[in-house]
Parts: C-alpha cells; sequence; structure tokens
C-alpha cells in the first residue's frame, strides 16, 4: 500500500471540509444541527451512498488512468 496516498488524501478532506468551515460557518452549524435530528437509519443510508459513489468514482479514476 502507498502511504503516500492514503496521507494525501486525508489531507485533502482536510482542506475540504476546512473550507466549508472558513466560508460558511453559519451553513455548516445548521446542516450539522439537522443531521443530528435525523435518526440513525436516515444516517447509515447517507453514509452507505456517500462510501459507494467514493468508492465507485475511484474505481472510474483508475480505469481511466
Amino acid at each position: 500500500m502507498d502511504w503516500t496516498l492514503l496521507l494525501s488524501a486525508l489531507c485533502l478532506v482536510l482542506v475540504l471540509e476546512g473550507i466549508a468551515l472558513f466560508l460558511s460557518p453559519r451553513h455548516l452549524r445548521e446542516a450539522a444541527a439537522m443531521l443530528s435530528r435525523m435518526d440513525d437509519r436516515t444516517l447509515r443510508a447517507l453514509g452507505f451512498l456517500a462510501m459507494a459513489a467514493g468508492a465507485g468514482l475511484l474505481i472510474l479514476l483508475k480505469h481511466a488512468s
């Protein structure tokens, strides 16, 4: 496994999340409040969809290069 690639990906996640906090902290706070009101089943479904979309995009990128 290429640890440099994994660390680079984690750093990119931090940058993207930092952008959201920097540009619109109020909207991010409202989104977090909305998420806290959702039931566990809905959050699990959203998490699964996000993981599936990310894995699918990674597969597409790997085959495209």
